[in-house]
């Protein structure tokens, strides 16, 4: 038997590879609930993700798994749209005429910008298409350093360095210019005329992962199960030990599958990582009308969150009973920041006065309710050197035979996580540990 540790969509995605190349399978999951930061809340028609979710084009394992599944005819690709808040005013950035009437980048900061997007290196006056197809090349190059010189400082001052504050707080100086651009890497098609095209499940992501749990079978899951040790003999794994609600187990494995955090897999094997994590306190608020006419809409001013992202406007109230459902989300760099500290009533009272601040025709009348999630590691902070502090998926020589890694510090979550990172994770821990076994 194959154990699997975590029952989030890389632990679930390592379980379902591995018995379809033949191998018995179980997943312990310490929580109640699958799914892990895919998991949902109820409204009044479709589930909603308690933190935010799309597909971008370049993301194809997911949807090859959505295929395989049965679900993937319900998989839609929408436009999804883009704003910026800047000085009481929200600008549209999605068309080419609404970037040009961006009033805080000249011509020459939109030229640079624009040139940079595509992938097209302009210094010296002769341009370069090859200039950034290796993202290693700039992982050690800090982000500001990178957009002042391929970018300018109006790019920097007037663009990113709002977008670095939302996400890595008092941490962006410390990002590598890598990240940014693996995240334009990343980021999918754009029509010219309608946007970037994102993806999203009819029924939302639930849909997926149930069916991706259905497949694996519930039987072979067990929920409320915590792993407290992973026994070695003779240098590979035999053994995990399981703390359930009826009392502490011991199973006897031929490998297993650490897919949860690296704090986890620290705890287990004794293994350390050095990539720092950084945490998300995100709201789902229900309201009966529309805030905005945008989905995504960056903050550049001083409130509580970084964005405030319309789900509603990307996928049509209607699926969800008529609300109008809004997320509103803040990064933490550190538990003793105050709006880590502050309980579910405190951090909707931050949202609430956020949001009136910026809009002041808005009415508190029109919440229905509001779901708070938090979680003091839900994405890495991608740093300088970020690649050497990768944990490997083999951790045989490290740890011991037969000991593999699909958490978010795998190299899969680079250089964005996703959940397409998590399956991909996954499924290379699965053929690791076939090709092992098999052997």
């Amino acid at each position: 038997m194959i154990g699997v540790v975590g029952g989030g969509i890389a632990g679930l995605a390592a379980a379902y590879r591995l018995q379809e190349l033949g191998h018995e399978v179980q997943v312990f999951e310490a929580s109640d609930a699958l799914g892990g930061l895919a998991a949902t809340y109820d409204t009044a028609g479709d589930r909603i993700e308690k933190f935010y979710h799309h597909l971008s084009k370049s993301e194809r394992t997911i949807v090859e798994l959505a295929e395989d599944l049965g679900v993937g005819d319900r998989l839609e690709w929408r436009y999804g749209s883009d704003a910026y808040y800047v000085d009481g005013v929200v600008h549209p950035m999605n068309k080419p005429w609404e970037i040009l009437a961006y009033p805080h980048l000249s011509v020459y900061d939109k030229f640079r910008l624009g040139m940079l997007v595509l992938d097209i290196d302009v210094r010296g006056g002769v341009p370069s298409f090859d200039t950034y197809e290796r993202l290693e090349d700039f992982e050690d190059v800090p982000v500001k350093e990178f957009i002042l010189d391929h970018t300018s400082r109006g790019c920097f001052e007037n663009f990113f360095r709002p977008l670095l504050d939302a996400k890595f707080g008092d941490r962006w100086e410390d990002v590598s210019a890598a990240w940014l651009l693996g995240r334009i890497k990343f980021r999918g098609e754009r029509d010219i005329l309608k946007g970037e095209v994102l993806g999203y499940f009819d029924g939302g992501f639930g849909v997926l992962l149930d069916a991706l749990v259905d497949a694996v079978g519930r039987e072979n899951i067990t929920t409320g199960a915590r792993v407290t040790d992973l026994g070695t003999a003779d240098g590979a794994v035999e053994s995990l030990t399981v703390d359930t609600a009826d009392g502490q187990t011991t199973h006897d494995v031929e490998a297993a599958v650490v897919a949860t955090m690296p704090n986890v897999l620290e705890d287990l094997t004794g293994y350390t990582c050095d990539i720092d994590f950084q945490g998300t306190v995100c709201s789902v608020i229900s309201m009966d009308e529309s805030l905005t006419d945008t989905y995504w809409l960056n903050i550049a001013e001083e409130v509580p969150f970084g964005a405030l992202i319309e789900h509603t406007n990307f996928v049509s109230p209607d699926r969800y009973g008529g609300e109008h459902l809004l997320y509103a989300v803040s990064y933490i760099q550190s538990p003793d920041e105050k709006l880590w500290q502050l309980d579910d009533d405190g951090v909707e009272e931050a949202w609430l006065s956020g949001i009136e601040s910026l809009f002041p025709d808005f009415s508190r009348a029109s919440v229905n309710w509001i779901e708070t999630a938090r979680n003091p590691r839900t994405a890495p902070i991608y740093e300088r050197g970020y690649l050497d502090m990768v944990i490997p998926y083999d951790l045989s020589d490290a740890v011991a035979e037969g000991v593999y890694y699909a958490g978010m510090a795998s190299r899969a979550q680079y250089p964005e996580r996703s959940l397409n990172g998590g399956i991909e994770a996954g499924y290379a821990c699965a053929d690791g540990v076939a090709a092992r076994v098999e052997d």
